[in-house]
């Protein structure tokens, strides 16, 4: 195991950098014809918007080409990881590079939500858990190649949902003491939930897909793998709403009336307004 890249990541860290990346989820990930992608594409198979030099044909565009899951997509900083540190500063793109990249990711998912937590005050009683479990994650992700494909990536996330689950309900606990919103894995498709009261809400992976959250109340809220596709978060508060990544908050919509955490930006296709 190499030790020499296993740093600790911020949050600012574990986003996604193409520039330093040789257009590995270009590659490595396969999409179907849908309202997301244009046309179909196998894994493994580059994109055909995808340039020799590894910048997409089309970036400036992706929307209005029918691409709107690659504007939504981020790698958590896994593309810059594989392509300039797994691999050693490679100066070009290999097959081992799309095989691994998508394990990385899956892990450098893991260290925002580990990193995440050790910011939450509330979560102190578990911090020394979270720190340990955060250094293992960023070991394993600066592991060989070798090491990467036998990963069991499976086995070491639910090491991990535990300590951040325990994290979510000390900080809940905090945020609406005596509440009990429970919505976790709730279907909420299409909900008419405008201006509802969801402090401190349990919404890990609850349904949200074109729910209508207009001026609704997600403060303290946890938001892990809560499918927001389309979510309406016009005028929404989710002040202190905590392990809400950048890709869940670029499948919304919203607007500047739309309250963010500071762990995630306000993604420009929001419209003013909207």
């Amino acid at each position: 195991m190499r030790n020499d890249t296993a740093e600790r990541p911020s949050l600012g860290d574990l986003r996604g950098d193409c520039a330093r990346c040789f257009g590995l989820c270009c590659v490595a990930l396969p999409f179907a014809a849908s309202a997301d992608f244009a046309f179909d594409k196998e894994a493994g198979r580059p994109c055909q918007n995808l340039a020799a030099d590894h910048r997409c044909t089309i970036h400036d565009r992706l929307r209005q080409r029918g691409f709107t899951g690659c504007t939504v997509y981020d790698c958590f900083g896994a593309g810059q990881r594989v392509s300039q540190a797994v691999f050693g500063a490679a100066d070009r793109r290999t097959a081992a590079m799309t095989e691994v990249f998508p394990l990385v990711r899956q892990l450098h998912e893991l260290l925002w939500y580990l990193t995440e937590a050790l910011t939450l005050p509330a979560a102190r009683p578990v911090h020394g858990d979270l720190r340990r479990m955060r250094d293992r994650t960023a070991e394993l992700a600066a592991g060989t190649p070798a090491e990467l494909a036998a990963l069991d990536v499976a086995a070491h996330r639910r090491a991990v949902d535990p300590l951040l689950d325990r994290a979510s309900r000390l900080t809940r606990a905090r945020t609406s003491p005596g509440r009990k919103q429970h919505r976790r894995r709730a279907d909420l498709l299409g909900a008419r939930l405008r201006g509802v009261d969801l402090r401190g809400a349990d919404l890990r992976g609850a349904c949200l897909i074109a729910a209508d959250l207009t001026g609704a109340d997600l403060r303290g809220a946890d938001l892990i793998g809560a499918d927001l596709r389309d979510t309406d978060l016009t005028d929404a508060d989710l002040t202190g709403a905590f392990f809400l990544t950048q890709p869940q908050t670029n499948a919304a919509r919203g607007s500047t009336g739309t309250r963010l955490p500071d762990s995630v930006t306000r993604p420009a296709h929001w419209a003013p307004g909207a």
